[in-house]
């Protein structure tokens, strides 16, 4: 391998981090918990970060806590990797899958609009590789509707627009902080970010149990979802590093689109609302492209090849669409370059000189 899809050694140690727990001997909700939630909050403009175990629970525990019950509708996109249909069946909904638009591979609005039906109760709104969906538009079919939107902000940590960063557009943002997100931990961690007291309150309970005090369960459908010390003490380190990251990702992403536009079908042009969480381009000849670039050295995935009403695990499940045309040409063209903060620019330079033998 010349260029590696990505190379999480090389990211800073975690090593001093996990010391101040270990030291400390306090590993479960304790002071670098606490610390990272005030961080995390401030830093997205919510009132409250209620840290979970994963990024999925962050989705099924916001839905649980907005009020969406078995048999509900939940509107999202299928083009994103299974993960918010897996937290809409974990609560006993339907997905309502939803078209993207050709452009972006975001929700589409109009899709969107003429789907939702009376059992909907909730949009989960996917942030698609790093550049936020068009929010305004969503909203307002939301609002008409009163439904509750959440935001799945898994691949778009910092994404900002008119001064609003992820998370803190609808009633919820969930956050993943899998190793290689934009904020990552060292193993599975998540979050949900949110300005309504109440449901921070039904967050904290349903991560521990359903507990409203010690050993008391009150809150039905809660679980053990957790994000530990260490994972906290990591996160809340290299929070302050995130901007930076990101600046470096655009930059990268902005070398690859001078280089690579006319060859393939890159990436629009993104500002403050696209932290490039991963580098995707388009060609029919998705997999013959791919096996090219391989076989010279240069890491590349697909995200992601398969769209959720088309997975074996699901195609007997009831859900519902609208056409999702472009989810399924997309999901056929689909391919991702080596982008993150780490690269050096020899590898950048590997990457782009491969290509034009590759198409």
């Amino acid at each position: 391998m010349i260029v590696p899809f990505n190379d999480l050694k090389r990211r800073p140690s975690p090593l001093r981090s996990a010391a101040r727990v270990w030291d400390r001997g306090f590993y479960i909700h304790g002071p670098e918990l606490e610390g990272f939630e005030t961080d995390f909050a401030a830093y997205c403009g919510a009132a409250h970060a209620v840290g979970v175990a994963s990024g999925t629970d962050a989705l099924e525990l916001a839905l649980r806590a907005a009020g969406v019950r078995p048999g509900d509708e939940v509107a999202t996109v299928a083009n994103a990797g299974l993960y918010a249909t897996t937290a809409i069946r974990a609560v006993g909904a339907l997905p309502l899958y939803v078209d993207v638009d050709p452009v972006h591979a975001l929700m589409s609005p109009a899709s969107l609009a003429g789907a939702l039906g009376s059992a909907t109760r909730a949009i989960i709104i996917t942030h698609l590789y790093g550049r936020l969906a068009p929010l305004d538009e969503i909203l307002a079919v939301a609002s008409a509707y009163g439904i509750a939107v959440i935001e799945d902000c898994a691949q778009a940590h910092g994404a900002e627009r008119d001064g609003r960063k992820a998370g803190a557009w609808g009633l919820a943002g969930c956050f993943s902080f899998y190793p290689t997100k934009n904020l990552g931990a060292c193993g599975d961690a998540g979050a949900v970010v949110t300005s309504d007291p109440a449901f921070a309150a039904r967050l904290r309970s349903l991560r521990q149990y359903g507990w409203t005090a010690k050993y008391a369960s009150s809150t039905p459908g809660g679980r053990n979802s957790r994000l530990d010390e260490i994972q906290a003490a990591i996160l809340r380190d290299r929070l302050p590093l995130l901007d930076a990251d990101n600046a470096r990702r655009r930059q990268i992403a902005r070398r690859y689109t001078a280089a690579l536009s006319g060859l393939l079908d890159v990436p629009p042009e993104g500002g403050s609302d696209w932290v490039a969480h991963l580098y995707v381009v388009r060609t029919p000849h998705r997999d013959a492209v791919r096996a090219r670039l391989a076989s010279r050295g240069i890491g590349v995935d697909v995200h992601y090849p398969i769209p959720d009403h088309l997975q074996l695990s699901e195609r007997t499940l009831p859900s519902r669409s609208t056409g999702l045309e472009w989810t399924e040409r997309l999901s056929r063209e689909v391919l991702s370059l080596p982008c993150f903060p780490e690269m050096e620019e020899t590898e950048i330079d590997a990457v782009i000189a491969a290509v034009p033998g590759c198409v």
